[in-house]
């Protein structure tokens, strides 16, 4: 089918989510993927269930975003804002690196260190990235399969 001369094609149909509530990685995620697949209950049993699997020895570090609370010098907010936050295991032990602590702290092993992300997760609007080596993310290992 031919257009008339100086006729501007059809644009394509493009699947695009729009921003709600504070749901940008699920709506970054279906508008890569070009449809609906995730919900915010998905990404969050997602974000759970890999929490038991990951493998913390091929982990170089973790970056969390959490909610945080608004507060004018003793007057606290009823605001939150996002803040990041760097966990690291230094010589067998993991700490938490907030840029808001007077110095870090020490979260144990990796039991300590998985307590805390699961009460990071349970409080909800949590995101973690992991930090890890270029061979590590090829291979995938940054996850158990037992």
């Amino acid at each position: 089918m031919s257009q008339a001369p100086g006729a501007q094609p059809s644009p394509p149909s493009v699947y695009h989510e729009r921003q709600r509530l504070e749901l940008c990685a699920v709506h970054a995620l279906n508008n890569v993927l070009q449809q609906q697949l995730f919900s915010q209950e998905a990404a969050d049993e997602i974000c759970k269930r890999p929490l038991s699997q990951l493998a913390l020895p091929q982990v170089l570090g973790l970056i969390l975003n959490l909610p945080s609370p608004v507060s004018l010098g003793l007057l606290s907010l009823p605001l939150r804002r996002r803040h990041w936050v760097a966990l690291r295991q230094v010589d067998g032990v993991y700490y938490n690196l907030d840029s808001k602590l007077r110095a870090p702290e020490a979260l144990g092993n990796e039991d300590g260190v998985r307590a805390f992300l699961a009460a990071a997760l349970a409080q909800g609007l949590c995101e973690v990235l992991l930090v890890v080596t270029k061979e590590v993310e090829e291979k995938g290992c940054w996850l158990q399969t037992d």
